[in-house]
């Protein structure tokens, strides 16, 4: 069993909640995957890393970057992007100092080290999407952007945390024909396309005394979304 948590964004409260949640289950979990934004605009950001680092259990944990680990890189000068648009259209300037106060420069060297997300059997576990962290897929997603981005890493399930959402998006099997017309012929090709699936984790520590994260059994596929109130 996987427990796929996203968006903790500093609040260790929340955290607290659904690890213990996690401890609780009949069903042991193997590993916790944190799908990015497990900083924020919080002064836990330095407690809550240290516990995701050095944690109190046996569960080993993996994290990827999110949201705002990029917006931290960006504005340490240790990403592609120069400038924190993103941050200062979203939040205002100020919160580029608020950001900058509560990450030390010891946990900015870990998350420059976090991975963009995984593969694992058949699922990729990621924040945004194959194109980009920001990119939230939701329920109202086209079909067709959804089926590209799961033919991108060729995988059938895709975890997903940045539209917050806690849901289960079913494409079902069917075939795909694509032609292609030149100057002198004509040709068509067909596809078989298995049922896919993107299931967008939740988020931990958005929304105050509520968080929500998705508990997935890769063995025989059984997906749990979960809400806890705290």
């Amino acid at each position: 069993m996987w427990a796929i948590l996203s968006g903790i964004e500093g609040n260790l409260q929340a955290y607290h909640a659904v690890i213990d949640d996690i401890l609780r289950q009949k069903i042991s979990v193997e590993e916790i995957y944190i799908l990015g934004d497990i900083i924020g605009l919080s002064q836990e950001n330095e407690a809550l890393v240290k516990e995701i680092r050095y944690p109190h259990h046996s569960i080993p944990i993996r994290g990827c970057r999110g949201w705002w680990e990029e917006q931290c890189l960006i504005l340490h000068s240790l990403h592609s992007t120069a400038d924190p648009v993103e941050l200062i259209d979203r939040f205002g300037v100020h919160a580029t100092k608020i950001l900058w106060d509560c990450v030390s420069r010891e946990t900015i060297e870990w998350l420059r080290n976090l991975d963009f997300g995984f593969v694992e059997f058949d699922c990729l576990l990621i924040h945004g999407s194959t194109v980009s962290v920001s990119e939230a897929l939701t329920p109202d997603t086209s079909p067709w952007v959804i089926l590209d981005r799961l033919q991108r890493m060729n995988v059938n399930y895709l975890f997903s945390g940045r539209s917050h959402l806690l849901y289960e998006y079913r494409l079902q099997q069917g075939n795909i024909t694509s032609t292609v017309m030149t100057l002198d012929s004509q040709n068509s090709y067909s596809k078989e396309v298995k049922e896919k699936k993107i299931i967008g984790v939740g988020n931990v520590g958005k929304i105050p005394h509520q968080a929500t994260y998705t508990l997935y059994n890769p063995y025989n596929n059984q997906l749990m979304l979960k809400t806890l109130k705290y």
